[in-house]
Formats: structure tokens, C-alpha cells, sequence
């Protein structure tokens, strides 16, 4: 009868951060098949279209890691459900923003629910599961958030198709209010071991990150050697710099420094990067080009674009299942070679009357790249570390990966401007082929990352217990 109960109790654990995680990492891309018409509804240039979609990542990328120790701290069920509070109330917000600027103002409160959510459902589904079966729940976990990738542009292209751009938004908000009740109801209340929240850490980091990303998005319109841009980059920097120095002294930081010296989570954390600004910055424009050059339906092109984003729900639940066997490293730096081939491809056989059929196969292999690397990825992160640090670690990797993402959309956009724009379908093309190929070498350095982790994971984490304690 006990192991009724607790099989019943895995399995709510399960299906209600699936349905939180499926939900937030649908935003992320969500929009993408909007981006057009939203930029005539609203009437945005580029730089408004990029905050539309870095505002909910760099809000999601920096308080990442203060919504896992939120959940150490006040209680992970306490803190996850007040997430999906504010995430579907942003939702709500979202979709009555009369301009560009409402938009990615609550765009950004959405990032903040998103932040709070994501960490937490990776450390509750970790600790309600059991240990011998973990690989293969992750990567479940890991097969919803493909499947949310995967839905994002669909669901935007068929929501603005049959209705209009705002009901992407209100979507969230039947989720959010039958997942808030069940969360408190079927959910059991744990705390992590770390008793403050790191304050300053989270206010330098904010400043830094916020600083380069402006400068990033402004970089072309304002004029790369103006103040403005000079100034925030620099100063952005410098407080990222700040932040280092203050999580190496602080006896409570958000961001462990001593993390990076296991060789696995370092190098996991350099692949999670380098992945998501190929693939956000790409995709960003891909799910435009449909579109703009060659004149498809939203929903259209949310389509064309599935042979890519629905690869990882098939991918990534077998990759996971394997990572418990093969060497993880392999499979993810696999994974990302594959996807930085399907770029690359891409890129070489785009022009503005390239026929679709051309592009299934590119496409598809970068697809398969992406759903190898999700659940792998996790896994290994998890193992690299003490089992009580399992939420600081699942925050970092997740924040690094939503940081590449804005970081990706910005330069990448920043490429299609110094080559090309909106002006044509060829100025277009223009623009985003170099672009394409930028993040195709972006994700090849990741990949070279993954193969260099080599050794397994728990090494590393047998290895730094010792120097820990000689250290204290």
C-alpha cells in the first residue's frame, strides 16, 4: 500500500511541474511566429521586437538562481506556486498591452514567474522521484520542455492565425489557475539547506547583465562607438566582474564560484551557453523569414518550422534514458554538432525563393541535435554536485542557458542589421544568412565544450568533497 501512495505522489509531482515547466518554457518562443505582426500591430522597429523576447529571458536568466533559493529558503511548493501566480497574471497583462512598451514591460514580470517556476520544478520533480529512476523521469522533464520548444512557434502561428496575437497570452491563464490549486494540494513542501538570499548578488548581477544586453540591442541603431553603448557595455561589465568578486567572498552566495571547478559543471555550463544563443538567435529569425520573405500564414510558418522544434520531444526522452548508460558528454557533444550542422546548412541553401523542401532535412538535424543535448544535460549538471546543492546547480545551468538566449537573439540580430533588414525579402536574406552561419559556429564551440567534459561526473564531485573539508 505504501508504495501505492508513494508511486500516486511521484506521478502528481510529475504531471504538475511537467504542466509549470511546459507552460513557462512555451514562452520563450511563443511569440516568435507573432513577431510580424505584432511589429505592424504595435507599430515596433527591431529593437522593440528584440525585448519582446528578451525581456521574459534576461528577467528569467538573471533571478533564476534567486527563485531557486527562494524555494531553499521560504519552502520550494510555497514558492513555486506563488511563481505561477505572478507568471499568469503577467500573462494576463501581456495580452491587454496596448503598445510595444506594455508588452515588454509584462513581458518581463513573466520572466520573473518564469524564473521563480522553472528551477523549482527540476528540484521537486528530482527529489520526488526515485533516485534509480531519475534519468528516465529527467528525461521526461527533459522531452516536455522539447515539446514545449517544439509547440511554441506552432501555437503562436495558429493562435494569430485564428484569432489574434493576444490570445497567446491569455492561453496561460486557464493553465496557471488549475495548476496553483493542485500545486498547493498535491505537492510536498521541502526546503533547501542555505538560509539567505543573496541580495546584492542578485542586484549586481541584474545591473551587469541588463547593461550588456541594452548595449547589445541598441548597438546598431544608436551607433556602436556612441556613449550611450560604449558606456553600458562597459559599465555592464564591470559589475558582472563585481559580482564574481562578491560571490567569491560572500559566505552566502547565489552562484557558488567553487562550482566552476569541477570540470563538468564548468564545461556543461559553457556547452548550455553556447547552445541556447545559436538556437534563440537563429530561430528568432528563421520564424520570421517564412513570413516576411516568403509570405506564409503565422500559422504557416509555425509548421515549417516543426520538423525542427518537434524533434526534441522524441529526442530527448531517449537521450535521457541513455544518459543513465553512455557517457553523457558524447551525447550532448554529439547533439550539438548535429545542430550546428542543420545552422549551417540552413544558412548555405536560404534565398528568398528557396523551396521548403530544401530546408525539411537541415531542419530536422537540427532538431535531433537539440532533443540530444535537453535531458543529457540536466543529468549531468545534477551529478556534479552535492545532493543539496541540486537547486543552486539546476538554477545556475538554467540561468546560463536563458542568458545565451538573449544573449543569441541580440547579437545575432545585430549581425542581420549590419548585413541586412526588413526592407526586401533579399535584404532579409541578406541579413540573416550571416547571422545563421555566426550561430552555427557558436554552437560548434559548444559542442567542442561537451566532448572536452570527459570524465564522469561523480569523479568530480568525489574529488571536491575532500578539498572542501581541508579547506574548512
Amino acid at each position: 500500500m505504501t508504495h501505492k501512495v508513494s508511486s500516486s505522489k511521484t506521478w502528481w509531482t510529475f504531471a504538475i511541474t511537467s504542466a509549470a515547466l511546459f507552460m513557462v518554457t512555451l514562452d520563450n518562443l511563443v511569440v516568435t511566429t507573432a513577431l510580424p505582426v505584432i511589429r505592424t500591430d504595435l507599430h515596433a522597429g527591431l529593437s522593440g521586437l528584440e525585448w519582446t523576447v528578451n525581456a521574459y529571458t534576461l528577467t528569467f536568466a538573471v533571478l533564476l538562481l534567486t527563485g531557486a533559493a527562494l524555494g531553499d529558503r521560504f519552502g520550494r511548493r510555497r514558492v513555486f506556486s506563488i511563481g505561477l501566480g505572478i507568471f499568469t497574471l503577467a500573462s494576463a497583462a501581456a495580452a491587454l498591452a496596448p503598445t510595444i512598451g506594455a508588452l515588454d514591460a509584462a513581458r518581463a514580470v513573466q520572466g520573473l514567474g518564469g524564473a521563480i517556476v522553472m528551477p523549482l520544478t527540476l528540484t521537486i520533480l528530482s527529489a520526488g522521484v526515485p533516485e534509480n529512476r531519475r534519468g528516465v523521469f529527467l528525461g521526461a522533464w527533459g522531452g516536455i520542455s522539447g515539446l514545449a520548444v517544439a509547440f511554441g512557434p506552432l501555437v503562436g502561428g495558429a493562435v494569430v492565425n485564428g484569432i489574434s496575437w493576444h490570445w497567446i497570452f491569455w492561453l496561460n491563464v486557464p493553465i496557471g489557475l488549475v495548476l496553483l490549486p493542485l500545486a498547493l494540494a498535491r505537492l510536498d513542501e521541502t526546503k533547501g539547506p542555505f538560509g539567505r538570499v543573496d541580495l546584492q548578488g542578485l542586484a549586481l548581477a541584474s545591473a551587469g547583465l541588463f547593461g550588456i544586453v541594452w548595449g547589445l540591442v541598441r548597438g546598431n541603431s544608436v551607433g556602436w562607438a556612441s556613449t550611450e553603448i560604449v558606456g553600458s557595455l562597459v559599465v555592464g561589465a564591470l559589475l558582472v566582474a563585481a559580482f564574481v568578486a562578491w560571490e567569491l567572498r560572500t559566505d552566502h552566495p547565489m552562484l557558488p564560484m567553487r562550482f566552476f571547478r569541477s570540470r563538468t559543471f564548468a564545461l556543461a555550463n559553457v556547452a548550455s551557453l553556447l547552445m541556447s544563443f545559436g538556437m534563440f538567435g537563429s530561430i528568432f529569425l528563421l520564424a520570421q523569414f517564412f513570413q516576411t520573405v516568403q509570405g506564409y500564414s503565422p500559422l504557416g510558418s509555425g509548421l515549417r518550422i516543426l520538423p525542427w522544434t518537434a524533434m526534441p520531444m522524441v529526442v530527448a526522452p531517449i537521450a535521457g534514458a541513455l544518459s543513465d548508460r553512455i557517457p553523457a558528454h558524447r551525447i550532448i557533444g554529439t547533439g550539438l554538432a548535429l545542430q550546428a550542422t542543420g545552422l549551417a546548412w540552413i544558412a548555405a541553401v536560404s534565398t528568398p525563393t528557396t523551396p521548403y523542401a530544401d530546408m525539411v532535412a537541415p531542419f530536422a538535424i537540427s532538431g535531433i541535435g537539440m532533443g540530444m543535448f535537453f535531458a543529457p544535460i540536466a543529468n549531468v549538471v545534477l551529478s556534479s554536485v552535492r545532493g543539496e546543492e541540486e537547486g543552486q546547480a539546476s538554477g545556475a545551468n538554467n540561468a546560463v542557458r536563458e542568458l545565451g538566449g538573449v544573449l543569441g537573439v541580440a547579437v545575432l540580430a545585430s549581425v542581420f542589421s549590419q548585413f541586412g533588414g526588413y526592407t526586401s525579402g533579399t535584404a532579409y536574406v541578406d541579413g540573416m544568412n550571416p547571422a545563421v552561419y555566426a550561430g552555427a559556429a557558436v554552437v560548434a564551440f559548444g559542442a567542442s565544450a561537451a566532448f572536452a567534459i570527459k570524465r564522469r561526473p561523480r569523479t568530480d564531485v568525489v574529488a571536491l568533497e575532500p578539498a572542501l573539508e581541508n579547506a574548512a
